[in-house]
């Protein structure tokens, strides 16, 4: 089920958006959404003589992606479903929803029950459930509202200090270049609230689709997701201050919140589908399923055990192509349920729970471990009172691990920038390495509250080659971009750009600095030249020279 609170597009887009929208996540047809009966339908193979073809099937962004993580590309999962098993389930007077390429699937739907016999006689059909039908309403509604807080404490930006996610922002990681989807049931006032102004005018926001009806827009439905972004984008100076500011962002309505059944689940592996091919780094979801409105489809405890659920599964394989998955473990732990929820049971999923102001596991973070006995959740960070915005004249603090997984997966992202070659088993194995209960980790916590620089320490260890010189510089000449890496991690670092006039014509003061690594862009809309890079730290001067030329 759905998270419930305590009180409280550019040219890589323009291939695969026409693309992906066949292939994978789509075949969507329109607002066709008065359907009763969604039906998934499992194939058993991907029909006679499929081809791969790296190039139609992924983006760039992803081939670079899988490659950078020594993962094969394309595998059998890649291909599409087989368009003529579609076209004849079709012909029988279903209508296609979404696709599956992962899990070899079709959703169709129809407005009266329909003889699933039928399906279950062709050839290629291995096995259909009934993913959504009438039912009585349950206690669902308003599944994913929350209220705000008024209150003057915690500090606005405590759920960064808590685990010193600031120091990665001071020393100029704020996940630029990081691609981040985000699975949610609307993104209501996105378009207008003040703390993403900046994320919309630089046009951060690469792609939006609604998987639930189909249509483009996601700016409607609900403020959920527009709270999630906030937390995760969000900037209004002394008020709210997201974990990863300068990412881009992909935003994805998967959740129907008019009710509960496990084809939201299908809307979401459509969405993921899409992440991966369109390269995405990063899929966050604050939601989570366990029961539904018709308690025959309602899962088990022993179903969260990481191979069972359709999303979990899916959420899995969205890792296994090096894309970092983040789902909230749930606010169950006060209800009957007490677990974790689908998909944060995936052994490859990050789970996320959630500790308030004082660093103490909230009363409503669901309890681990999985099924099978893994430690879940991964790790807890700040989810009470946590600033979010959520129409243009609405801020205030939240609660719920819907708040608490924003804050790890957009702080991973500036880990991601920050060491360039780090795979997602990587920064999920620092990240659990560096939490405070590492070597006693429980049922609660998980491994506990990350210090992310520790975490970065751990990453830049593991990828980044230690120089022999206090600092080398690369490339050089450079069209626009250097990378500084330091031998030993300096305290303060001044940098200062001078033409060779001896004109200063950029300079950049960085106090707690933390890690060895720093990119400085300054000379990207410079024109060709020589130009002399002066760098001032604890230890010393050192002046180099650098050639720029024109990109």
């Amino acid at each position: 089920m759905k998270i419930e609170h305590n009180n409280s597009t550019g040219t890589l887009f323009k291939h695969v958006s026409a693309l992906i929208f066949f292939l994978s996540a789509s075949m969507l047809n329109g607002q066709n959404n008065s359907c009763n009966y969604f039906y998934r339908v499992y194939f058993c193979d991907k029909g006679p003589d499929p081809t791969i073809n790296a190039a139609s099937l992924l983006s760039e962004r992803a081939i670079n992606r899988r490659s950078k993580a020594g993962i094969d590309f394309p595998d059998f999962r890649d291909l599409p479903v087989c368009g003529d098993y579609i076209d004849e389930v079709r012909s029988l007077g279903l209508t296609l929803h979404c696709c599956s390429k992962w899990l070899n699937t079709g959703l169709f739907k129809t407005f009266v029950p329909f003889n699933t016999d039928m399906l279950l006689n062709l050839p290629f059909v291995k096995e259909v459930r009934i993913v959504k039908s009438p039912a009585d309403k349950s206690s669902f509604t308003d599944k994913l509202d929350f209220s705000l807080d008024q209150s003057d404490v915690p500090a606005y930006d405590q759920h960064l200090t808590m685990i010193n996610g600031h120091l990665l922002h001071n020393s100029g990681f704020d996940g630029k270049g990081i691609l981040i989807a985000v699975n949610d049931g609307g993104f209501l006032y996105a378009d207008e609230i003040s703390s993403l102004e900046t994320l919309r005018s630089r046009k951060g926001i690469k792609a939006t689709r609604d998987f639930v009806s189909g249509n483009k827009s996601v700016y409607d439905y609900h403020t959920h997701g527009t709270a999630v972004l906030s937390v995760l984008a969000g900037q209004i100076g002394g008020i709210i201050k997201g974990t990863a500011p300068g990412a881009d962002y992909m935003l994805f309505r998967t959740e129907d919140t008019s009710d509960e059944f496990p084809v939201e689940e299908d809307f979401w592996v459509a969405a993921a589908e899409y992440a991966d091919s369109a390269g995405a780094d990063i899929i966050t979801s604050s939601l989570g399923y366990a029961y539904f409105d018709d308690p025959s489809l309602n899962y088990k405890f022993s179903d969260m055990d990481g191979n069972s659920t359709f999303i979990t599964k899916a959420a899995d394989i969205a890792a296994s192509k090096g894309i970092l998955v983040f789902s909230s473990a749930g606010n169950e732990r006060n209800k009957t349920w007490i677990r974790i929820l689908a998909p944060s049971d995936g052994d490859s999923v990050m789970c996320i729970g959630a500790v308030d102001s004082y660093g103490t596991i909230s009363a409503f973070s669901s309890a681990g471990p999985s099924a099978d006995g893994r430690i879940k959740p991964d790790n807890s960070v700040m989810g009470v009172n946590v600033i979010v915005q959520v129409s243009p004249v609405n801020i205030g603090k939240a609660s719920g691990t819907s708040f608490s997984c924003p804050v790890l997966s957009g702080i991973s992202a500036c880990l991601l920038q920050a060491v360039p070659p780090a795979t997602n088993t990587g920064i999920i194995r620092a990240i659990q390495g560096s939490g405070h209960r590492f070597n006693l980790p429980d049922s609660l916590y998980g491994y506990g509250i990350p210090d992310m620089s520790v975490s970065l320490k751990i990453l830049q260890d593991k990828y980044l080659k230690i120089p022999d010189k206090p600092v080398i510089i690369a490339p050089n000449p450079t069209t626009g971009n250097l990378e500084l890496l330091f031998r030993e991690t300096p305290d303060h670092i001044r940098t200062e750009i001078y033409t060779s006039a001896g004109k200063l014509i950029f300079r950049r003061d960085i106090d707690n600095f933390t890690g060895r690594y720093l990119r400085i862009t300054a000379l990207n809309n410079r024109e060709q030249g020589i130009y002399f890079l002066k760098i001032t730290t604890g230890t010393g001067v050192h002046v180099h020279k650098i050639i720029k030329l024109d990109g």
